[in-house]
């Protein structure tokens, strides 16, 4: 199996250049990010060259984080910042190559927040030919959270009709709202685009907890492509690491 190492969480206490030499020295086969723009994209792209490892995403900005804001591409009224985060993350995106962009909705709800959403979508499926992605998040972690469930997701994927969106799926999130992740996948089948994991309920490592990921990854062997490890380590991301020898 391979496994892409998301430096959100992983090696998060060290410049993103050096996170992707890390992820290079543990063995990774990609990484991933999160919100990457404070880092000049040159120096991004010079690790992603050095160590020969492809980045397969990133997200949009959050906006006003500070201000409680968690995306933009559903709030009514803010179309103007979202598709400025948009150009944002296409434009960084195309620097370090990455293969796919997370467009964050935010925290918004009902049928004005759904047709800013489908717009936003719109827009930036039409201006880029990069894998985009959209994340149902739980509503522990992120009540309010406009876009819930996986079939959510499907509903505004068919609606959007755009070629290149898919289904971010995330096993953390999908197990703690939805369950059964070994039928869900099966039922979103070629809707999903890629697909991240950690542990349920606390987030961390795939060898503890609700989950299990010994028969979950034995289902998904013949994934075509790196599964995201998004979990959060509760001590340094090295120590840690146990999991994919025994996994691979």
């Amino acid at each position: 199996m391979k496994f892409s190492a998301n430096l959100g969480f992983l090696w998060n206490d060290r410049p993103l250049p050096d996170a992707i030499h890390a992820a290079k020295a543990a063995g990774f086969d990609a990484v991933e990010c999160h919100w990457p723009y404070e880092i000049p994209a040159e120096d991004v792209r010079a690790a992603l060259d050095a160590t020969g490892l492809p980045m397969l995403g990133l997200n949009t900005s959050c906006g006003d984080v500070a201000g409680g804001e968690n995306g933009l591409a559903a709030l009514p009224g803010r179309t103007d910042d979202a598709r400025a985060a948009i150009d944002q993350a296409i434009a960084y995106a195309g620097i370090v190559d990455a293969g796919a962009i997370h467009v964050m909705c935010g925290f918004a709800n009902g049928p004005k927040a759904h047709a800013t959403f489908i717009e936003n979508l719109r827009y930036v499926c039409a201006a880029t030919t990069r894998q985009i992605l959209i994340e149902p998040l739980n509503r522990h972690d992120a009540p309010g959270y406009f876009l819930q469930t996986t079939d959510q997701a499907r509903a505004i994927i068919a609606e959007v009709n755009a070629p290149n969106l898919k289904l971010m799926f995330d096993c953390y999130h999908v197990g703690r709202t939805e369950g059964d992740i070994l039928t869900r996948i099966t039922d979103l089948g070629d809707l999903i685009g890629h697909i991240q994991f950690a542990s349920v309920p606390d987030r961390g490592a795939p060898d503890h907890g609700e989950l299990d990921y010994t028969t979950i990854f034995a289902a998904l062997k013949d994934w075509p492509h790196p599964l995201g490890a998004e979990y959060k380590p509760v001590d340094d991301t090295d120590t840690t690491l146990g999991w994919m020898q025994a996994y691979r």
